[in-house]
């Protein structure tokens, strides 16, 4: 099953009232999804309108001018003070909406501790409700009977401790790797409600940048922000080529058989995570030479380690474009390949968000012509390249845990660029980390969804060639 940019994976879905009673026939397949998806994306817009009005009213209502003119018209000004309040904190004005300076701020957070409801709230939260409907087209594990039900049910009560013995529960019995893959077509917007829904008051500023479809700077569940990773993140990156290894280079010759996609995520299959990345040089059809940049995705082991390819990293490049990993694949790119040359960029996971980090710094692309990027299981979207030129193929298997991390679903009713090309499908696979793995993409696009690996491998005909030279770099932190 595969959806690209001109058919996003999240314009599937029903309506959006509870959760509570649905079932599978609350989906049919024959619903127009896309208006559906138009009407979601249109409540989050209103949600965030809403809010603004509300941080609005707030400036005015504690501006101290208006303080001050209640003694130049005290009857005018009782009767203003008391129209801002009820619009402030009454159901049939904004719900309690206080927001924005030291007074708002602190309104706001007594709100968020006490639950008191909010109509932006509300509404983002009707918004999310719906794409979850969406997705049950396609994942009806979210509306039957089941712990993603029940997970639901329990978060739209206002109930967390219940929500994750659900969780909790649905560990012990699947194992948290099905657990986990059974909520990671829509974990997004489910994180995203939980957080405008619980009392903590640090993850809803994420939360918002969800509804509304931008980027996030912090996460959903605890709202540690990005700029608090980074700080841990400030290796200067290095590249070291190694040595030639008969051994390693017989296996990738073996491995990428016929040059494709698949063929070239078989490759980081062959290196590992462990630290390291592959350069070739390739004579392509037409006889011109170009390049070919394959990088794996996150180290195993500790939050921070000696290879840039550590959680850390990770977490820092979602949202930064100059991390350890990117300044050390540049290294390594400028000790291989001339200035002026043709460079395709495909990575797996970190490695594929490294990729895009490429392409968004101007000397780079003053340097090589990124002609492609292929990311695959990468959260990416929110990325853009600095060359318009360049072409960008994301590839995500929905039930894969990692492409959410930047706050867009696999299933989003935000869709990419038109430029771009996204492909995502349901795999058999169900269990995370399994089905993030790179070997089991490359053996979906030969057997699950082989017309995508036809697509990508079209768009990647100019470097299907002759391999003239590999060569694998040893990437460190520091």
């Amino acid at each position: 099953m595969t959806t690209d940019s001109e058919a996003p994976a999240g314009t599937h879905g029903a309506p959006a009232d509870g959760f509570g009673g649905a079932t599978s026939e609350d989906c049919p397949e024959g619903v127009d999804t896309a208006s559906l998806a138009a009407v979601a994306r249109m409540l989050g817009e209103v949600a965030g309108v809403i809010r603004e009005a509300g941080r609005t009213v707030t400036a005015i209502a504690t501006d101290p001018q208006l303080a001050a003119s209640l003694g130049r018209s005290p009857r005018t000004g009782v009767r203003a003070v008391r129209a801002l309040a009820r619009t402030l904190t009454e159901p049939a004005g904004l719900g309690y909406a206080p927001d924005g300076g030291r007074v708002g701020r602190a309104a706001w957070l007594g709100g968020v501790l006490t639950s008191r409801e909010n109509l932006a709230v509300a509404v983002a939260v009707t918004s999310l409700k719906l794409r979850i409907r969406l997705c049950a087209v396609r994942h009806p594990e979210f509306i039957e009977d089941g712990p993603v039900r029940r997970l639901l049910g329990a978060i739209e009560a206002d109930r967390q401790t219940q929500a994750l013995r659900v969780f909790h529960r649905a560990v012990r019995a699947d194992g948290a790797e099905r657990a986990l893959a059974a909520l990671a077509p829509s974990l997004t917007e489910v994180m995203a409600w939980n957080a405008l829904v619980d009392e903590n008051p640090f993850n809803d500023a994420a939360a918002w940048c969800i509804v509304t479809g931008s980027r996030a700077e912090g996460d959903p569940l605890l709202g540690t922000s990005i700029g608090a990773w980074a700080r841990w993140d400030r290796g200067a990156g290095r590249a070291v080529a190694e040595p030639p290894d008969p051994a390693l280079l017989a296996a990738l010759d073996e491995a990428a058989d016929g040059g494709g996609i698949s063929a070239h995520l078989r490759n980081l299959t062959a290196i590992g995570n462990d630290g390291r990345m592959i350069i070739q040089r390739v004579t392509g059809p037409d006889g011109v030479t170009r390049y070919l940049v394959l990088l794996a995705g996150m180290a195993f082991g500790l939050p921070r380690n000696a290879t840039p390819q550590d959680l850390v990293g990770a977490v820092t490049a979602v949202g930064r474009n100059d991390s350890p990993y990117t300044r050390a694949v540049r290294k390594a790119v400028a000790q291989t390949v001339p200035e002026g040359a043709s460079i395709a960029l495909i990575g797996h996971s970190q490695g594929g968000i490294a990729a895009m980090n490429l392409t968004e710094i101007p000397e780079v692309n003053q340097k090589w012509r990124l002609t492609h990027v292929v990311a695959v299981g990468s959260p990416i979207d929110f990325k853009r390249p600095r060359d318009p030129e360049t072409q960008v193929v994301s590839l995500v298997n929905e039930h894969d845990v990692v492409p959410n991390l930047e706050g867009r679903s696999p299933v989003s009713v935000f869709p990419v660029p038109a430029d771009w090309l996204e492909i995502t499908w349901v795999d058999p696979a169900h269990d995370f980390p399994m089905c993030h793995n790179v070997g089991v993409y490359a053996q979906s696009l030969d057997e699950v969804v082989p017309e995508a690996r036809d697509r990508v491998d079209a768009l990647l005909a100019p470097y299907r060639g002759v391999v003239e030279e590999t060569v694998v770099f040893r990437l460190h932190d520091r």
